[in-house]
């Protein structure tokens, strides 16, 4: 009898280290998120955001995993002052009400053992809609500096803008906004 206990403990141990995701903190310092929108056929407005946070985990081998980003709106950089001021303000991103942007991921979708999208939900403004986020590059390395797994990857979207109340502009500017996201994530 002992013996059937310790083989069935060796499984669940072994099936449960099998299962283990690994957790990944969002690396501020080389993580930002970026967007741009065309302006009346003549330009495209760029700008992004300084501050980011977040977590992700992956489990390559069960090709499951989470995502959990949180921007600090108030953040935003247009590369010019008085855009970014008019940015934080009611009429465009309402800072002070809603000073953060959080995606959160329902599902990641994995071509092997690779991550190439996330679904889930983007929340601006107090508006929540689902979003895709397209994995366009993904690589993970042993950092030589930290001596440990950073993960890094190239994140792209494309919304409607006025789907989360940010009219200000329209139709001058448009309503489409592309995200383009460098994000890099240090293993714990």
């Amino acid at each position: 009898m002992k013996i059937k206990h310790m083989i069935a403990a060796l499984a669940a141990l072994g099936a449960s280290a099998a299962f283990a995701a690994d957790t990944y903190v969002i690396d501020p310092n080389h993580t930002y998120p970026s967007f741009e929108a065309d302006h009346m056929g003549i330009s495209v407005w760029r700008g992004k955001f300084n501050k980011s946070s977040g977590t992700v985990t992956l489990d390559r081998a069960a090709r499951t995993g989470t995502l959990d980003i949180t921007v600090d709106i108030t953040s935003i950089d247009f590369g010019h002052d008085k855009m970014n001021d008019h940015a934080r303000k009611e009429d465009i991103f309402d800072a002070a009400q809603y000073p953060t942007a959080v995606f959160k991921s329902t599902a990641i979708n994995f071509t092997g053992d690779v991550p190439t999208s996330a679904d889930g939900v983007l929340t601006l403004r107090g508006v929540t809609r689902p979003l895709t986020l397209s994995i366009n590059r993904f690589k993970c390395i042993d950092h030589p500096s930290l001596k440990r797994e950073v993960c890094g990857a190239d994140v792209s979207a494309q919304f409607k803008r006025s789907d989360y109340g940010v009219n200000f502009g329209l139709p001058r500017f448009s309503p489409e906004v592309k995200l383009a996201i460098q994000v890099e994530a240090i293993k714990q």
